[in-house]
């Protein structure tokens, strides 16, 4: 998976015919820079992605494994996003951003991600 200068997300496989990778899914959303991506360790039915963008904006994407559609979810910054990270248990994730914060999210159970802290030490 990457993210990039494009503004997108791909999620890439390796195809063993030409032994190269291929560009399977591409995610598109953000209005800036895409600065890092991180696919959730989640062993549920469903796959989370999280994008963090130079738009301000970090990006919860979801999909149903037996779809395999991705939608998304923007939450909005005051500043830049760096950095995301997901916990190890899958279910928290830490955002950092260029006013030197670092915010932890997490899902509630009406499937909306709210702030549970900022650290701004």
């Amino acid at each position: 998976m990457t993210g990039g200068s494009d503004n997108t997300l791909k999620i890439w496989s390796f195809d063993s015919a030409s032994q190269n990778y291929k560009a399977e899914t591409t995610l598109t959303g953000h209005q800036d820079w895409v600065r890092d991506v991180a696919w959730s360790p989640s062993i549920l039915q469903r796959s989370y992605i999280a994008s963090a963008s130079q738009d301000k904006t970090v990006r919860i994407w979801t999909s149903d494994n037996a779809t395999s559609g991705w939608t998304s979810k923007a939450i909005q910054f005051d500043t830049v996003v760096w950095r995301v990270s997901w916990s190890l248990s899958g279910n928290v994730l830490a955002v950092s951003s260029g006013d030197n914060k670092v915010s932890l999210l997490k899902e509630n159970l009406k499937g909306e991600w709210e702030f549970v802290k900022t650290i701004d030490e």
